[in-house]
C-alpha cells in the first residue's frame, strides 16, 4: 500500500513543470509555422511589443511581437487586416495560455498585392517607362494585328467579333498565353518577343477579361512592363474591366477600358475608307475631266495655228501676189504703150481694156483659186470633225450605262414608278420590277427582301 502511493506520488507534476513540459513539446514539434488570418484585439503598450489575436471564421489564437522584430515591418498593422505571419509556436507558462512567437508579419491577399503594385509603379514610373514621348502612335490602317491572349476566354471572342464587324480584311494573329497563374508572365513576355522576332504584325493587342486582383496580377509584373516598355511594335492594353487598372496599361502606347474597346482602337471603319475612296474616285474623274478639257482646247488651238501656218496657205497667198503684180505689170505696159501711140492705138488699147476675154480670164483665175480654198478647208474641216467624233464617242462609250451592263451588271427599276433601285430598302414584297440587261430586259416579282 505504501508502494503503491509512493509510485503515484513520483508522477505528480507541478503546475510550472506542465506548462514548462508543454512548451518545450510545442517548440520541439512546430519548428516554424506560417498562419494566415485576421487581426483583432491589438494591444500595443508601452514597452513596444504588439500583442493581437489572429483568427479566423471558426477560431482564434494569441500571439506577440517583440519590438525587435518589427523592424521589418512595411505596413502599419490594424483591427481586420488579414495578414499572414510566420511564428514559433509556444506557451506563456505563467498563464498557460497557448500562443504564437511572431518573427514576421506581412500583408495577405489584395492589401500585399496593392503594396507590390505600388511600388513597382513608383519604380518603373521614376525610370521613365511610363513617359508619353516614349509612346508609339497606333497605326491607322495596320496591314495585321496581333492578340496575345488566352485562346479559350471571353476577350478573345469580344476582339475578334468587332475587328470582323470593323475591318475583315485585315489579317489576325493570335499569341496564345496563360493569363493568369505561376507562368502567365512568362508566356506573355515571351508572345511579345515573338511578335517583335517576326515583325508580322503593325499594332499588338494585350489583355484579358475581368477578374480580382489577384487574377490580373500576371500584368502587373516587372517583366511584362518591361517586355512591352521594349517592344517596337504599338501595343494596346486591354486588361479586365474600365474600372481596372495594371502596370500594362501605363506602359503601354494605348489603354483601352475593354478587349472590345482595344479592337475598336485597332482596326479601322472599313465605312469610312469605303466613303473616302468614293470620294477619292469623284476627285480623280473631275481632275481627269478637266485635264482633257486643258488638252482638247490646246489641240484646238494648235490645229488653228497649223492651218494658218499650212505651206497650201502660204502658196496660195504667194500666188495671189504674184497675180496682183502681174496685173499692176501689164497695166503699167499698157499707159506707156497710150503714150507711144496715136489716137488709133489709144482707142485700141481702151478697146482691150473692154475685152470681155481679159474679164473671164480674170473670173476664171479667181474661181480657181476659190475652189482650191474650198477643197482644201473642206478636208481639214472633215478631219477636225472625224477626230472629235472619235474623242466623243470613246468618252461617250466610257461612261455609257450600256458599258457597264456588258460588265455583268444590271439596272433594275420599279414599276410602275419607273424609280431606279439601290437598296432593299426601297422594294417589299410583290412589288413588280423590270431588270435591264445588256441585251434585253425582263419584269419579276418581288417575293422576299433578304
Amino acid at each position: 500500500m505504501n508502494n503503491s502511493s509512493t509510485s503515484t506520488r513520483r508522477n505528480i507534476l507541478t503546475v510550472s513543470q506542465l506548462n514548462r513540459s508543454t512548451s518545450q513539446l510545442l517548440a520541439e514539434h512546430f519548428l516554424s509555422v506560417l498562419v494566415e488570418g485576421e487581426i483583432s484585439n491589438l494591444s500595443t503598450p508601452s514597452s513596444g511589443h504588439l500583442y493581437f489575436s489572429l483568427k479566423d471564421a471558426n477560431a482564434q489564437v494569441r500571439c506577440a511581437m517583440f519590438k525587435t522584430q518589427q523592424r521589418k515591418l512595411g505596413f502599419k498593422p490594424e483591427n481586420g487586416k488579414q495578414v499572414l505571419i510566420k511564428a514559433q509556436v509556444s506557451l506563456y507558462e505563467p498563464r498557460g495560455d497557448f500562443q504564437l512567437i511572431v518573427e514576421y508579419l506581412e500583408e495577405a491577399g489584395d492589401g500585399a498585392l496593392r503594396r507590390a503594385f505600388e511600388a513597382l509603379k513608383l519604380k518603373l514610373s521614376e525610370e521613365g517607362l511610363f513617359n508619353p514621348a516614349h509612346k508609339k502612335a497606333i497605326p491607322t490602317l495596320p496591314g495585321t494585328i496581333g492578340v496575345i491572349t488566352s485562346p479559350t476566354g471571353a476577350a478573345i471572342r469580344d476582339v475578334l467579333t468587332v475587328l470582323k464587324r470593323r475591318f475583315p480584311a485585315i489579317p489576325v494573329i493570335i499569341y496564345p498565353v496563360a493569363v493568369q497563374g505561376a507562368n502567365a508572365k512568362y508566356e506573355i513576355t515571351e508572345a511579345i518577343a515573338l511578335a517583335n522576332e517576326y515583325d508580322h504584325c503593325d499594332v499588338i493587342i494585350l489583355g484579358r477579361g475581368g477578374g480580382s486582383l489577384e487574377d490580373l496580377w500576371a500584368f502587373n509584373e516587372e517583366i511584362v512592363a518591361r517586355a512591352i516598355f521594349a517592344s517596337t511594335i504599338p501595343i494596346i492594353s486591354a486588361v479586365g474591366h474600365e474600372t481596372d487598372i495594371t502596370i500594362a496599361d501605363y506602359v503601354a502606347d494605348y489603354r483601352a477600358a475593354t478587349p472590345s474597346a482595344a479592337a475598336e482602337q485597332a482596326s479601322p471603319d472599313q465605312q469610312d475608307w469605303l466613303n473616302r475612296f468614293v470620294q477619292l474616285e469623284g476627285y480623280f474623274c473631275q481632275q481627269l475631266q478637266r485635264k482633257l478639257n486643258q488638252k482638247q482646247q490646246a489641240l484646238t488651238w494648235l490645229g488653228k495655228r497649223l492651218q494658218h501656218q499650212h505651206p497650201g496657205q502660204k502658196l496660195l497667198r504667194n500666188a495671189q501676189r504674184l497675180d496682183d503684180l502681174e496685173i499692176r505689170l501689164k497695166q503699167a505696159m499698157f499707159t506707156r504703150l497710150q503714150r507711144n501711140q496715136s489716137l488709133i492705138e489709144a482707142k485700141t488699147a481702151q478697146l482691150w481694156q473692154h475685152n470681155p476675154r481679159i474679164k473671164l480670164n480674170q473670173y476664171q483665175q479667181k474661181r480657181d483659186y476659190l475652189y482650191q480654198r474650198l477643197l482644201t478647208v473642206m478636208q481639214h474641216k472633215l478631219v477636225t470633225l472625224k477626230q472629235s467624233l472619235s474623242n466623243h464617242s470613246q468618252t461617250l462609250h466610257a461612261v455609257s450605262p450600256l458599258a457597264t451592263l456588258n460588265r455583268g451588271y444590271a439596272l433594275v427599276i420599279k414599276q410602275p414608278s419607273g424609280q431606279l433601285i439601290r437598296s432593299t430598302n426601297q422594294l417589299k414584297p410583290n412589288d413588280m420590277i423590270e431588270t435591264q440587261l445588256a441585251e434585253g430586259r425582263f419584269t419579276s416579282q418581288v417575293q422576299r427582301l433578304n
